[in-house]
């Protein structure tokens, strides 16, 4: 009896120990834990197919609108290192990157109309045909 006690209680204390252990090390709150996620951009996203893709203008006029609203956190080559993102947790994602430029136009396009704390949703602030343009303006960035 007595050693069913000693077990029963070294049991309870290694419990314990380990959901304090998880308190201080894990994740501050659910936040932080969405943030520590990688950003991935749902499978029917790839299906989205860019109406713009062969318009050899809407690069340009991506470039503008980059300027106007993305350069701020993702800078001005797209390398996430812009002066507004240095704050930010996540950082801006590196737009030159192999991890954005192997995705489809869909996922990002999906990213740029959805946001993600700390990037917002341009769902409503941006005309769709503006995101393309964004995209295409994303593409030239290697």
């Amino acid at each position: 009896m007595k050693t069913k006690r000693i077990l029963i209680s070294i049991t309870f204390t290694g419990l314990l120990y380990a959901l304090l252990v998880s308190f201080a090390y894990g994740p501050k709150n659910d936040y932080e834990a969405i943030q520590q996620k990688k950003w991935v951009a749902p499978a029917s996203a790839d299906k989205i197919v860019n109406p713009l893709k062969s318009d050899a203008n809407a690069a340009a006029s991506g470039k503008k609108i980059y300027k106007m609203l993305c350069l701020v956190c993702h800078g001005p080559k797209g390398k996430g290192d812009g002066m507004a993102g240095a704050g930010l947790t996540p950082k801006p994602a590196d737009l030159t990157s192999e991890a954005v430029q192997s995705q489809t136009d869909g996922a990002i396009f999906w990213k740029i109309e959805q946001g993600r704390s700390p990037m917002p949703s341009y769902k409503t602030s941006i005309p769709e045909k503006k995101r393309w343009e964004i995209i295409n303006y994303i593409r030239t960035l290697k």
